[in-house]
């Protein structure tokens, strides 16, 4: 199938900014909560859980006004400014170390992210068709991924040397500049900027928000789809600091050392672990490696259909990457989770983009944020208290020692009260880490992922049925 030039500028420009975006985010949980001594912050799982909830949330819900500004003024003219945004965002973020000013600089790096993420969405809708928007989604999608693939690998490589992961991600999104001269305004109805004060404009949006809320069907559709996001932002929410915390990567690792020994001299925190980001990226190689084929069969399927199916497959997946500490059971419930998502996902931006009026593509594209914004805020209520209560390892060791009467001198960072108390019961810190599994079962967190997940694909299941029965009435 051909696609226009503007098709293919616009994916090189997203797998420039998913580069960049995840060499960061995937990496940014565990940069969140894990020992100062290993390069973290030691922030709080709830802590955790409110940056990255509520900041990404507010990086989701924007788009509902930058897509409208962006049909209004032009996509060329606010992708310069995001990128403005975002490079700068990405060499502030680690000059601040408390809670309130990391919150907050995120706040700045979400304004950035939010100002770009409906235009190219919006790009991609306008340079398809019927006949090729499934290929053309499926495209896009997996170029999403080869950007979330590539940005972690090359993060990793510079974990330990200070603060060049976010350098790096600021560069890499400065090269999106260039490519802004090859970028070419997708055709859309000339619009005369309305007078009055930008409050007035604002106002103008909401207008228009409250009207596409009136169609109940629709409305109900973005809450079940928010369940879905709540389930999918796991991955990144919480999985990295599961694998960190819980997981036995010493099998991936020895085979690698046997190997193919540069990934495990660079992607190991020390010898016999592997990072916990380098296992997750498998999800992004599933996905470069077999989106298109997905696609090829999904495209058979009405949106709805691949939906309600995708949100089912990708439940089972991602609850089982919560359930053991056996990394290679990890590995293939990735993979699992890896066909709902891409069964699913790219479903959910070409089904609001096929319903979106042609003049309003980028504001409906707006609207497709909407349930990711909830979903986000939901992902960090869970990834937070609900993580801290039922699974993490550091509360549950601070439980341990106080439930067999063990002291540890106050001011120890993480990984030191861990190692104390290891040594204070004659024991490995692996030895403790099995006891703590045994004892509090951290692998409770992954079913209240599948009560979400299920929940979200039962209801999605019977909108499908019954938008059928409307559609024969």
């Amino acid at each position: 199938m051909k696609f226009p030039r503007t098709f293919w500028v616009a994916n090189t420009i997203e797998l420039f900014e998913r580069w960049a975006w995840y060499g960061f985010f995937m990496l940014f949980a565990n940069y969140l909560t894990k020992s100062s001594d290993l390069g973290g912050l030691e922030f709080s799982q709830s802590q955790k859980g409110i940056i990255m909830g509520v900041g990404t949330g507010v990086l989701y819900f924007l788009p509902v006004i930058t897509g409208a500004i962006s049909d209004r003024y032009g996509y060329r003219r606010i992708l310069f400014i995001a990128f403005c945004v975002y490079a700068s965002a990405f060499v502030l973020l680690p000059q601040f170390s408390s809670f309130i000013g990391v919150f907050l600089m995120y706040l700045y790096l979400a304004l950035g992210a939010a100002l770009f993420k409906p235009i190219v969405s919006a790009t991609i809708a306008k340079t398809t068709n019927e006949s090729n928007s499934s290929i053309g989604f499926g495209i896009f999608y997996m170029i999403v991924n080869v950007g979330s693939f590539i940005g972690p690998m090359v993060s990793l490589l510079f974990k330990n040397k200070g603060n060049m992961l976010f350098y790096i991600s600021a560069f890499i999104i400065c090269l999106n500049f260039i490519l802004l001269f090859f970028y070419k305004e997708p055709k859309r109805d000339e619009k005369v900027i309305p007078e009055g004060t930008l409050w007035q404009s604002v106002k103008e949006i909401f207008r228009n928000m409250s009207v596409i809320f009136k169609d109940t069907r629709f409305l109900v559709f973005l809450l079940i789809v928010a369940a879905f996001w709540t389930m999918y932002n796991q991955l990144f929410f919480t999985l990295p600091v599961f694998i960190t915390q819980w997981v036995d990567t010493s099998s991936v690792y020895d085979f690698f050392a046997a190997t193919m020994p540069f990934f495990a001299e660079n992607y190991s925190p020390k010898p016999g672990v592997m990072d916990a980001e380098f296992i997750i990226n498998c999800d992004a190689l599933y996905i470069i490696l077999f989106q298109i084929a997905v696609s090829s069969i999904v495209m058979r399927l009405k949106p709805l259909h691949a939906m309600w199916t995708g949100f089912l497959i990708a439940t089972i997946g991602m609850a089982l990457t919560l359930f053991s500490q056996n990394v290679m059971f990890v590995i293939v419930a990735i993979l699992v989770f890896a066909i709902g998502e891409m069964s699913s996902s790219p479903k959910i931006t070409e089904y609001i983009g096929s319903i979106a009026p042609d003049d309003k593509k980028a504001l409906y594209m707006g609207y497709s944020f909407i349930p990711v914004f909830i979903g986000n805020v939901l992902a960090g209520f869970i990834s937070g208290h609900v993580y801290e209560t039922l699974s993490d390892k550091v509360t549950f060791a601070h439980r341990y020692a106080e439930e067999q009467g063990i002291t540890i001198a106050d001011g120890l960072t993480q990984n030191e009260y861990i190692g104390t108390l290891a040594i204070e019961k004659g024991i490995t810190v692996k030895e403790l880490t099995d006891i703590l599994w045994e004892t509090y079962t951290p692998s409770n967190i992954c079913y209240v992922i599948l009560a979400i997940g299920f929940a979200a694909t039962i209801a999605l299941y019977v909108y499908d049925k019954k938008m059928k029965v409307n559609n024969e009435q």
